[in-house]
């Protein structure tokens, strides 16, 4: 399904949600799937326990072929209670609004230095390479004790991870790579821990017999591949959404104070993850008035749900005023994102940075150049060339 407009969903969808809202669709690996549109239906297949979030469960939606075997350790994302809750206990204290606003010096340390750099430029700069992506890419380096210097091989590994037309044996290299540094990594926080989170986690788990090291490795991985490439989507995205409606962009250089409702419409409007949440059914239900079995997969889709006309109204409009602003964009149930208050802080840091250190902020080049990545998991821009006076 593809979108005619580059900030809104398929038109496909719309016509799902009105006409059948539980559809089947055929992937491009030839699989049949459930595909969930409005967000009723997608709250009850992300919180009812009849669904799987584990890939290897038979039906689990293939969006590209997927490798053989259990998740890896500590990768909970891909993990069903109990052993989900268990492992996802452990890091909600590291999430909290007290430990963010804790971190807000660091988060705005990192954003003043890329501001600087960014303004330093004579022409035209690439925001998404000078900003967007540097913001939470140090953020979350910072916060799991990885070096800055690594930020790169980040950066490169965890977007072919995330490509979804890339080949299968580029994606398997890309998750060794990083499993081989973050081995090496929670080797040296287990031998001397710093004042970091995983030099917490081996403190408090891992010494304790809590936690073995091949699940700290796990959830290394995991919060640095999701904690910057969805944020650093999101910014770009968001920057360039708001400066393709300039009055929208001139209402937050003029009133700092819409930021954070701003953040939950933007979040609502593009629902960056955007090819689908998988899950795979694993007993008996009714979705929507369609009866689903064990074996049968789904894929949710949340820029769908978020643009549903039965929850929100004129969906398919920016409004940075909306109160009523229940959107799904970090999920929903028990996998709703947990680093969704770290995301808020960034997003809301970033703008108002922007928005006041550099109202004049325009597009170097003609907003139809914009190149979109359609094909990857995490929806965004490659690049956004931006002037700054």
């Amino acid at each position: 399904m593809r979108r005619d407009d580059p900030f809104h969903p398929p038109p496909a969808y719309a016509q799902l949600r009105a006409e059948l809202p539980v559809s089947k669709v055929r992937l491009r690996t030839g699989q049949q799937v459930w595909f969930v549109t409005r967000q009723a239906d997608a709250k009850v297949v992300l919180g009812d326990p009849a669904f799987s979030s584990v890939p290897n469960t038979p039906g689990y939606p293939a969006i590209r072929p997927l490798p053989e075997g259990p998740p890896p350790p500590g990768v909970f994302l891909a993990m069903d209670p109990p052993g989900h809750t268990r492992l996802r206990r452990m890091l909600t204290g590291e999430f909290t609004v007290k430990r963010m606003a804790a971190l807000r010096p660091v988060i705005d340390k990192v954003i003043a230095d890329c501001l600087a750099e960014l303004t330093a430029v004579d022409g035209p700069v690439d925001l998404v390479e000078v900003f967007a992506r540097p913001v939470p890419s140090l953020v979350i380096c910072e916060l799991l004790g990885v070096p800055h210097s690594d930020r790169e091989f980040f950066n490169e590994r965890s977007q072919v991870q995330l490509d979804r037309a890339a080949p299968a044996a580029d994606v398997a290299q890309a998750v060794e790579d990083l499993r081989a540094y973050l081995d090496g990594l929670c080797r040296a926080k287990t031998s001397s821990p710093g004042d970091d989170l995983l030099s917490r986690l081996v403190l408090q788990r891992v010494r304790a017999g809590e936690l073995t090291h091949e699940e700290l490795v796990g959830i290394a991985r995991l919060l640095l591949v999701a904690g910057h490439e969805t944020t650093a989507n999101m910014i770009g995205l968001s920057v360039l959404t708001l400066l393709s409606q300039r009055s929208r962009w001139e209402e937050l250089c003029a009133d700092p104070g819409l930021v954070p409702g701003a953040v939950e419409e933007l979040l609502r409007f593009s629902s960056i993850v955007q090819q689908g949440v998988a899950r795979a059914v694993v007993a008996d239900i009714s979705v929507g008035g369609q009866a689903m079995r064990p074996g049968d997969g789904v894929l949710v889709a949340l820029a769908s749900a978020d643009r549903d006309e039965h929850v929100f109204a004129d969906p398919d409009t920016l409004d940075l005023h909306r109160t009523a602003n229940r959107h799904i964009a970090f999920g929903f149930g028990v996998h709703q994102c947990l680093g969704q208050m770290l995301a808020r802080t960034e997003l809301v840091a970033s703008l108002t940075a922007l928005t006041q250190a550099v109202p004049d902020l325009r597009l170097a080049i003609d907003p139809a150049d914009v190149e979109f990545r359609p094909d990857m998991a995490v929806y965004g821009i490659s690049a956004l060339p931006i002037t700054t006076t």
